[in-house]
């Protein structure tokens, strides 16, 4: 079992950028719906996904919306790394085996080490296992990193976490018709927890 993840093991990780101490988690659903992420090579080939149920089958079959997903926190990552030049990364850039840190803890972890966390939520047709996985975050770090915290979703999106999340935690909330207004929102809101990290608003991390 791996000991706590630090904010130098994510740096380590990822290439270098020009505040590259500034690291900046980029959380989306497309893990949700990847049978790799959450079953072995060996669980996975013991499962024939027409057997699953359903609404399970579709989720599980549903490769484009994974890709599309993906495509979109990759754009997502690089526009951020190349202006303002943060360190943006997703969960599978930082080289820690599920087996050794499961992928809640993961997620926590990298939270808490973020300097900024952003929840994109794109209309996929569904919402499973968003929600799970957002809430576990905000339930523990709401209170001391609430500040550090945007969900930005694409206008039909609709979800009980984002209700939550407004009523709840506070949290911040945005939302985007088109990828360009996604990308910039998201700068206007790593901008501003540089600025107030900057001159004393938030705590800087290192």
């Amino acid at each position: 079992m791996q000991d706590a993840i630090t904010r130098d093991d994510i740096r380590a990780s990822l290439g270098t950028t020009a505040y590259d101490r500034f690291l900046v988690y980029v959380m989306g659903p497309y893990k949700s719906f990847n049978l790799n992420y959450v079953l072995s090579e060996r669980e996975l080939a013991n499962i024939d996904i027409e057997d699953l149920p359903g609404p399970i089958r579709k989720l599980f079959s549903a490769r484009e919306d994974i890709d599309d997903a993906l495509a979109l926190l990759r754009r997502v990552q690089g526009s951020l790394r190349a202006d303002p030049g943060v360190n943006a990364f997703l969960a599978v850039d930082v080289d820690i085996d599920t087996d050794d840190v499961d992928a809640a803890t993961q997620s926590l972890a990298f939270a808490e080490a973020s300097n900024a966390t952003v929840f994109v939520l794109p209309f996929l047709g569904h919402n499973f296992g968003v929600g799970e996985e957002a809430g576990s975050v905000l339930e523990r770090l709401s209170e001391t990193h609430g500040d550090r915290i945007v969900f930005v979703h694409e206008a039909s999106v609709t979800s009980e976490m984002i209700r939550a999340a407004r009523v709840r935690w506070d949290l911040r909330v945005e939302t985007y018709d088109t990828e360009e207004e996604l990308h910039k929102r998201i700068r206007l809101f790593v901008a501003d927890v540089m600025n107030r990290e900057l001159h004393g608003g938030l705590e800087r991390l290192d």
